[in-house]
């Protein structure tokens, strides 16, 4: 704006009114600093603006619009923490996470005034656009690995695949298959690194990896080929709507869950108890996830303060749990 308002012979405050379409300006004073503006391919900051004052009690939460269980858990989990802490939630759902999108969410929180941002981010590209966000800006990316100054809470995608293999090799299986989610979520590339580690560090050969989709018929599809097979004894299964689908194949092909074949989900979502059988799963807790979001935001909005952040710096990663059902047990002799 000082460039602007240099270039144009006149004071910032006057290129601020102009820009706020004031009617206090001349109509030859406006258009020669619309004529800076645009020779400077000057672009407001309209977050920074609507941030800089600080004025609402209010946490805007940009996600994308989604129904799958881990994302709307996570968003309701940092909406319960925010009223905890005395702050409304403003939502803009997206329908692609992307750089325009992201900045078109700012916008609209910045008339917000918001005290900060939380971006729930689990794709690559959702990652990649966090850069979006300006210099300045209280924010905190959720179920991301964005790296560089902004805040990432998570639930340990790697300690829980751990779990899940772990589980299955002290059963005594030897082989255990991995039906992944989509290679564009941070969220399968950490669960592939612990089926893959654990399977590295027992001294066995990993099987060909399987992707799906999160869908139950994307499992449904693993578990026909996998049923096709006749030796598979062991499945960890990227998300519980997985595991679901491939008990479904097995069970049309006469294959026993457990006695025949032993599958992990992840998530623990409501339905996993009531399933035939009861699911072994690895749950996470997005409540926690939410409460250590929030906390870290709080604190990034409190280090502008004169006397800084007054409360400690959340650890960044949340500890999965192995919930243990009767749809795993020890491989036939």
């Amino acid at each position: 704006m000082n460039d602007v308002a240099r270039l144009a012979g006149v004071s910032h405050q006057t290129v601020s009114r102009v820009l706020n379409q004031h009617p206090s300006v001349s109509p030859a004073t406006r258009e020669r600093v619309l004529e800076a503006v645009r020779q400077l391919n000057y672009r407001p900051n309209a977050m920074a603006r609507g941030l800089a004052g600080r004025r609402s009690r209010v946490i805007g939460v940009v996600s994308f619009d989604t129904i799958l269980y881990g994302p709307a858990s996570t968003l309701l989990g940092i909406e319960r923490a925010a009223r905890a802490a005395g702050y409304g939630v403003s939502i803009v759902t997206l329908e692609q996470l992307d750089h325009s999108g992201m900045v078109a969410a700012l916008e609209a929180l910045a008339d917000q005034s918001v005290a900060g941002v939380v971006v729930i981010a689990p794709q690559t590209a959702a990652a990649a656009a966090l850069h979006s966000l300006p210099l300045g800006v209280a924010a905190v990316a959720v179920e991301s690995n964005v790296g560089g100054e902004i805040p990432a809470i998570s639930v340990d995608q790697v300690t829980g695949a751990r779990l899940a293999v772990q589980h299955l090799l002290g059963l005594g299986h030897r082989k255990v298959w991995h039906l992944s989610g989509p290679r564009d979520w941070l969220e399968t590339h950490g669960r592939i690194e612990g089926w893959r580690g654990t399977l590295e560090e027992a001294g066995l050969p990993a099987p060909p990896l399987m992707t799906g989709d999160w869908s139950a018929r994307s499992g449904y599809q693993a578990g026909l080929e996998l049923a096709r097979r006749g030796d598979v004894t062991a499945v960890f299964a990227g998300n519980d709507q997985m595991a679901l689908g491939m008990m479904r194949a097995f069970h049309e092909h006469g294959i026993r869950v457990p006695d025949d074949v032993s599958i992990v989900g992840f998530d623990d979502i409501p339905e996993a108890e009531f399933l035939s059988p009861p699911l072994t799963t690895i749950r996470q807790d997005f409540d926690e996830v939410g409460r250590r979001c929030i906390a870290a935001l709080l604190r990034a909005i409190e280090a502008d303060l004169p006397e800084g952040p007054d409360r400690p710096e959340p650890d960044p990663h949340v500890a999965p749990t192995l919930v243990l059902r009767r749809s795993t047990a020890a491989p036939k002799a």
